[in-house]
């Protein structure tokens, strides 16, 4: 339901015998409060208490507004008025979250230019709320995708680049060629785009990434505290995801100076590894994988690589196959088969597991299924108790069939043989995260340029004054190794006009297409910009930052 279908309803209540006159009250009222500037936020009055009453800012689509919109800003205006009633300062802001693929999307099915169809759906936005008789203060406005805040959030990038907390990486990404951008794991499903159900494609892109997991234990130490749902809670903690264990490095049988290496938190069982899986992204696949075993396990990488991390890990069934070669137990020395499986993410730990199916859930099912070796090295404490060969015994106890370390317990026995690895140079103590680095750049047109451009290098003996890299038979190579910070004195970088911004096959994103904008000479030298774009949610991480003092330039 629309807020104009609900506009004309009540109207059409209101002419009724007896009716609320809506409209009529509606309008006098709105138009003397926009007439007197009845919510403009007050100059501080430092003897006066203050209340920030923020509500999520929509992204203006070309629907309108819906019916949850103003469900949510109905409370938060009623909080708004209470307290200017109670004497308090008040700052209730509203604005835009207008950059990002639905605007884009739309623009291309309209034929239209995003910036058109932006402007034109932040006016009905705008004018439904208002008709709504919401009490923002529109002095505070602001949108996105204004130029004037292109130009700080191009500035927040440049701050964390120069902190060294923007970088640019080379990470296994879900590629959609038809809607010619990256994208998360929760927008792919089952090996398709959950918008249009596109085939999506696993491949390593340059990417720029913010390095969120420097802050991963102020993350955990800052919920310490807070007044949240037990649920939100534990949600956050299992996305920060902080797990104490140790590495063990496993040397590859026949392959002289490589080494698997694995995360456990349970070094305890690692007398009890019967095999270990490495994810289909593994670099070391290629190497490991026996002549008389690549056609399938090529096969298998092709197929698996294109389900993404969330399709992977949610699934039931587990797969894998065995590459033919074999793994040497650091301790023990005994060969163990090294195989692919779908279960093991290249993007989290190491991209290998070690498996231990007598302790493991999910690796006594695999070992079952594939009918590998399954060897128990921890009972429980309780006398007389045994160890079933029909499931795997998950629990803490004592450690047996483990040589040196029977008879310890869990606790000590994680700590012998984590000390064990450590002497051996093998392996030690080891804290990893579940959290990753966030990243942070998008293929499309409608987003905020990065302030970032390239050298651009020619062959031997040519000079770059002769020629022009935007020439499409002119021999160049940018090199992305050596990064340049756009001035802060040039922000912002605008986005250049495009007639085609429809996205294409090529990772580099539509704006490589766009030659005069991309490649510029500067004291003799030709450079290269940036063609990803920052995600929509760059401006939306400091817009209520931005209320306080909207117009500062």
């Amino acid at each position: 339901t629309s807020v104009d279908d609900n506009e004309s309803a009540n109207t059409a209540a209101a002419e009724q015998p007896g009716g609320y006159p809506f409209a009529e009250i509606e309008s006098k009222w709105q138009k003397f409060w926009e007439d007197n500037d009845t919510f403009k936020t007050p100059v501080r009055n430092h003897e006066k208490e203050k209340k920030y009453v923020l509500d999520m800012f929509p992204y203006p689509s070309g629907a309108g507004l819906h019916v949850g919109h103003p469900e949510g800003y109905t409370a938060s205006d009623a909080m708004s008025r209470y307290w200017r009633m109670k004497g308090f300062d008040v700052l209730h802001p509203m604005g835009w979250d207008s950059f990002g693929l639905p605007a884009e999307q739309y623009a291309i099915n309209t034929g239209t230019q995003p910036a058109e169809t932006t402007t034109a759906n932040i006016a009905n936005f705008k004018r439904q709320l208002k008709s709504l008789g919401f009490s923002y203060d529109w002095e505070k406005e602001v949108a996105t995708t204004d130029i004037d805040y292109v130009k700080w959030t191009q500035w927040i990038f440049l701050q964390m680049y120069k902190k060294g907390l923007a970088q640019q990486s080379s990470v296994a990404v879900n590629w959609c060629p038809a809607l010619g951008t990256v994208l998360a794991n929760e927008e792919v499903i089952n090996g398709l785009s959950e918008r249009g159900d596109h085939p999506v494609e696993r491949l390593p892109l340059r990417q720029w990434i913010l390095k969120i997991t420097d802050y991963a234990d102020r993350l955990e130490a800052g919920l310490e505290g807070l007044d949240w749902p037990s649920g939100t809670m534990t949600s956050q903690k299992q996305w920060i995801g902080k797990s104490t264990g140790c590495n063990a490095d496993f040397e590859v049988d026949g392959l002289e100076g490589e080494k698997i290496t694995v995360f456990t938190t349970r070094a305890d069982t690692l007398m009890g590894v019967t095999y270990v899986t490495l994810a289909p992204e593994h670099p070391l696949i290629s190497a490991v994988t026996t002549e008389d075993n690549k056609e399938e396990v090529d096969k298998y990488v092709q197929t698996t690589s294109s389900r993404s991390d969330l399709d992977r890990t949610s699934a039931k069934d587990k797969t894998g196959v065995f590459t033919g070669s074999y793994a040497i137990h650091p301790i023990s020395g005994d060969k163990v088969p090294i195989w692919v499986g779908d279960y093991v993410l290249g993007s989290y730990g190491t991209g290998a597991v070690m498996a231990v199916p007598a302790h493991d859930d999910r690796d006594f099912e695999f070992a079952q299924k594939y009918n590998l070796d399954v060897v128990s090295v921890v009972k429980p404490k309780k006398e007389g108790a045994e160890v079933s060969d029909e499931e795997a015994f998950t629990g803490e106890g004592v450690s047996f069939n483990s040589g040196e370390f029977d008879g310890l317990t869990t606790k000590k026995a994680k700590k012998a043989i984590t000390y064990k690895l450590s002497e051996m140079n093998k392996g030690g103590a080891k804290i990893t995260y579940k959290l990753r680095d966030w990243v942070f750049s998008r293929q499309r047109y409608w987003g905020e340029p990065i302030p970032i451009y390239f050298p651009v290098d020619f062959p031997e003996g040519v000079n770059p004054e002769d020629v022009d890299p935007k020439d499409d038979d002119c021999e160049h190579t940018i090199n992305y190794d050596a990064a340049i910070p756009v001035d802060e004195s040039e922000l912002p970088l605008k986005l250049p006009h495009m007639v085609d911004f429809q996205p294409g096959t090529d990772p580099a994103g539509c704006l490589s297409r766009a030659k005069d904008w991309r490649y510029f000479q500067q004291d003799g030298k030709w450079f290269a910009r940036e063609t990803n774009t920052m995600p929509q949610w760059a401006g939306s991480c400091w817009y209520y930052f931005r209320y306080t003092d909207p117009n500062n330039s």
